[in-house]
């Protein structure tokens, strides 16, 4: 299981966060969020994905962050289709260096999901990531019912977001239990490590990855 920190702000906070060795490290492109990343990403270890996370933005706009900050991942946080998203591979592909970058399709769940809706998306996306329905895209801090997932009919490895924090390791433990845990293929942690947006408080995250590191 590997670990992605989103939302990532300040240079010096970038540093400190990147040497707990998370898998990703996610900035976010979208003006309305108070995690909106603006200026330059300091140099990370190259075990580090860089991750950029785009609300319903245009395919040059992906591209051209993907040029600026050398992107190894995208995650798309809104209502992008899924011809949107052949869009997106197409235009990667055609970028040489650029063609094993993974992209990541974000479903909001609260109660219930349609698990229909992730048809189109198969075979196109490298991973869907199931975060909480809420008022805000992302940070909304605080989780979704996981047992949804008992009935993922897919094979696509996903991604658990939404609100996880210390308080969810027995959940995490409990889940890691569970059939469908064959197909999560990594932890996305935000809001619920932060002292204020972007912000991570990196003692609380070692703790994390550490109490969860043995399993």
């Amino acid at each position: 299981m590997k670990f992605k920190v989103c939302g990532m702000k300040f240079q010096e906070n970038i540093e400190a966060v990147a040497s707990l060795q998370p898998d990703y490290m996610g900035f976010i492109f979208y003006e309305k969020s108070p995690r909106n990343f603006e200026g330059d990403i300091p140099a990370l270890p190259i075990t580090i994905k860089k991750t950029g996370v785009f609300v319903d933005a245009s395919v040059d706009f992906i591209i051209k962050k993907v040029k600026q900050y050398n992107f190894r991942a995208i995650q798309l946080h809104g209502n992008e289709s899924s011809k949107f998203c052949q869009e997106l591979k197409d235009a990667l592909t055609t970028i040489k260096r650029f063609n094993q970058i993974e992209i990541w399709k974000v479903f909001s769940i609260k109660d219930e999901f349609d698990f229909d809706r992730l048809s189109p998306y198969e075979e196109i996306v490298d991973y869907f990531l199931f975060d909480t329905k809420g008022k805000e895209k992302g940070g909304n801090g605080y989780t979704f019912d996981w047992s949804v997932l008992k009935n993922y009919p897919s094979t696509t490895p996903f991604v658990l977001s939404g609100g996880i924090g210390s308080d969810q390791i027995d959940s995490i433990l409990s889940f890691m239990k569970t059939p469908v845990f064959k197909y999560l293929y990594a932890v996305d942690l935000n809001s619920k490590f932060e002292s204020k947006p972007g912000l991570k408080n990196t003692k609380e995250l070692k703790e994390f990855l550490s109490d969860l590191s043995g399993h």
